[in-house]
Parts: C-alpha cells; structure tokens; sequence
C-alpha cells in the first residue's frame, strides 16, 4: 500500500469484543485467536474476501446503474486505478483480518484492446499484489478467469461453436493459471457463466459438452506442465445468465466429470445462492459432494427466494448455517478451500464502512454456526438417531445388501418365508426439528 495512504482512516483494525459486545464494528462470535481442537479459530474457517463485490461491485442492478463511488476509483489512467483500488482492497482485508482473498483475471487488470495488453496489465497488477501479499500476509485462496462479460463470450467460452473464441479462452486461462500460481494460490476455479445455451434451435449438445470436457482436459494438462499443484474446483451455477448451463448442480457436475475422466482433478466450490436457485438447500449440495469425497470450497452468500436472480447478500441466516456446518465438520472440512464471501452490499449501502458491517456479520455468523454445529455433533444426538434409524443394514441381510452378497430372488425368500410384512417407523421430523432449536436458541 502507498505509504501514509489510508482509504478507511476511520476505521481500525476490527477486534473480538464478545457476545455482549454492542460495538458494531467488532467481532461478537469471531474470535481468530481462539483455539479449538488444536487450531485457532481463522484456521478453522479461512475466510477470503471475493475481490469482485467488495472492490468492483458498483451496487448496480438489473433495473438501474451504480449507486456506490470510492475515492480510489478517481483518476484517468486505468493501471493506476487499479492499483489504488487494490491497495485500498489489502487495507480492507487487514482490518477485517481476512487470511485470504480471491479474484478473476478481469478484476485486478483492466481488459486491453489485444490479448498481449492485457497480459502486460495484469502482470503490472500481479506485480503489485504480490508485494502487498508479502506486506501484509494475506494469500490467495484462489483465481479465475472471467470468461463471461466480455462480448465475445455471449454464446459461452469453451463451449462456444466458434474455435476462435474457445482458443481465445484457453489463451485467457492459461495466463490466469500462471497468475495464480505466481500468488501461491491453493485453488483455481471453473465457473461457466455463460457454458450453456438459451435454445436447441442452433445447439449441437453433445458438442458443446464434449468440447467443455477437451478444455478442462487442456487445463489439467497444462497445470502439471507449469507445476500448479493447487486444486481445480468446478462452481455449478443452474442459470442465469443461460437458461440451461451444463454445470446446473453438484449432482450433474458430478455426472460429467465422471462421463469424461475428469472426476479425479476436479472438486466443487459450492455456493449458497446457486444450490437454492437449483432448487436446492445449501446443505444439500454440500452433502452429495462429500458423498463422493468432491467437497473443495463454499462461496458464502445467500439469495433472496423472494427474487428470481442471484441477489449474492451476505448470509446471517444462523439456522442454515449452523446446517450447513454440521454437514462440513462431518465431511472433514474444506482441505484446501475456504469460505469465499462473494456477496455484495445492497443497492441503498454506499458508504465504506457498510463493507465492514456486512463482512462482521457473515464472520460472526459463520463462527456461531461452527461451533454450534460442533456442539451439536459432540451431543451425538442427531448422528445416534440417524444410525439406529439405518441399523438394520448393520447385520445380517441387510448388510449382505450394502455388501452385495443378496439378489432379488435371495430378497423375495426371506419375505415369504421369515420377514413377512414390514413395520412403518417413525422419522421423528418434528421431534429432529425441535431438538435443532434447543441448539439455536
């Protein structure tokens, strides 16, 4: 950062005051020092501020242009800009005192009139925040590349009927591989914004999915060739802005990695607002990627289910989270990944310190669900509940049926001969429901 420059200079450092706290601009359940199991608290739940919302987010909307101005946005040459911008954005995560931060290509380096000016920029910019990552301790949990906004991405980037635009894309994320791994970034993400397609009319499926599968592919090949030993995270997205987008939930990215071969480099970085616009819960999605061991990372937002677009607010929803944190500890965690808050501020909150607000409240919030959800996991009360209501796949026939050693005609002897008629048994919702709120309240 420029010396003697604050962009926030009237704000500190944010610290842990307790539950009891009412200071706004301070941590009531985030306490980063905090140990538990032998790890502190900011270890447990590495948090990583989304670069594109808290420094590029303008407050705009499908209905009306920006509300939000930043005094380091002022000035007319696009690279210092950029790094003023960024400069205020180590700042932010300091304060805040974020351990990570992640970006698209797009975000950090203005876009150039040729491929190779906005290499030279973003290089400029990687200059820049590798020094300030030295500075200031902050890593980089991980890098993308933005092959959405521009133009001639409209018809999608590796799924695009024209090779000129899919050669273009691989060039993009090529360079943007090597930027994160010039960061030490632990992760590269793939979300396919506009991999998808709005009518069979002019669509070739197969094709397109195929040639998805040839970039990624592309991808992994030249990982192992420059050394990224990080991890590839797929970011499933239903729609929006394509109506029918080939990574609609994590149970078909699952189904295509698989189909390709790719399943092995590939895990999935889930967000929040995504799984409820799939029609699904948060903790839904993060329970079929640990299912097959593909859990990687969670961007940490919630929708509005009131709106049909992906709203991206910082969640405070403790109940979901709390859920949701149960099904992470009980998968093992995130590994590598983190919890990425790619949330924006509402339209109506222009002033700089409602970024530390809304970034207090999605800390504490997700601290109170972890170590609600541990408490609720070291009660075993719930997990004691699930395992007697499986038990009879424990023994006898039913674990010859998890173990494979029964057919149907095995299956159909036993019922005639010895089992007869099942008996219903209960599954206990309401009860499940009331014991959840013992923990909440």
């Amino acid at each position: 950062m420029a010396k003697n420059k604050q962009h926030f200079p009237k704000i500190g450092p944010i610290g842990y005051e307790g539950p009891a706290s009412g200071n706004p601009l301070a941590f009531r359940h985030y306490n980063p020092e905090e140990r538990i199991d032998g790890r502190t608290l900011r270890e447990h739940l590495r948090f990583s501020i989304a670069y594109w919302h808290s420094f590029r987010g303008v407050g705009s909307d499908p209905f009306g242009p920006g509300t939000i101005r930043r005094e380091w946005e002022r000035g007319t040459d696009p690279i210092s800009v950029a790094k003023a911008r960024m400069d205020a954005g180590f700042e932010f995560f300091t304060k805040i005192g974020a351990p990570f931060w992640c970006f698209h290509d797009r975000d950090i380096a203005p876009e150039g009139r040729t491929l190779a000016e906005s290499n030279r920029h973003l290089d400029a910019l990687v200059a820049h925040a590798k020094a300030l990552q030295k500075a200031t301790g902050v890593k980089l949990l991980w890098g993308t590349a933005n092959l959405f906004s521009n133009p001639r991405y409209m018809c999608g980037a590796a799924t695009n009927p024209d090779a000129h635009v899919f050669a273009y894309a691989a060039a993009q994320v090529k360079k943007a591989l090597e930027v994160t791994l010039e960061l030490g970034g632990e992760n590269y993400v793939f979300w396919g914004g506009r991999e998808g397609y709005e009518t069979l009319l002019n669509t070739n499926l197969k094709r397109e999915q195929d040639h998805l599968a040839a970039f990624l592919h592309m991808a992994v090949a030249y990982a192992k060739e420059i050394g990224f030993k990080g991890q590839f995270l797929i970011e499933p997205k239903p729609k929006e802005p394509t109506k029918h987008q080939y990574d609609f939930d994590v149970a078909s990215g699952i189904a295509f990695l698989r189909t390709y071969g790719l399943d092995r480099h590939f895990k999935f970085n889930i967000e929040t607002n995504h799984a409820t616009l799939a029609g699904h819960t948060f903790p839904h999605e993060i329970e079929v990627a640990a299912a097959v061991g593909m859990l990687g990372s969670i961007d940490a937002n919630a929708g509005d289910l009131l709106l049909g677009w992906d709203t991206d607010q910082f969640n405070t929803d403790a109940k979901e989270l709390t859920l949701a944190m149960v099904s992470i500890l009980r998968a093992g965690g995130l590994g590598s990944g983190g919890l990425n808050f790619d949330a924006k501020l509402r339209r109506p909150s222009i002033d700089p310190a409602d970024l530390f607000y809304a970034h207090i409240g999605g800390f504490d919030t997700y601290a109170l669900a972890f170590k609600t959800a541990r408490r609720i996991l070291a009660d075993g009360k719930f997990t004691e509940f699930v395992a007697e209501r499986y038990s009879s796949y424990d023994a006898g026939f039913g674990k010859d049926i998890e173990r494979r050693k029964v057919g149907f005609k095995d299956l159909e002897r036993l019922v005639l001969k010895t089992l007869g008629e099942p008996v219903p048994r209960s599954g206990r919702q309401e009860k499940l429901e009331n014991l959840l709120n013992t923990y909440l309240h």
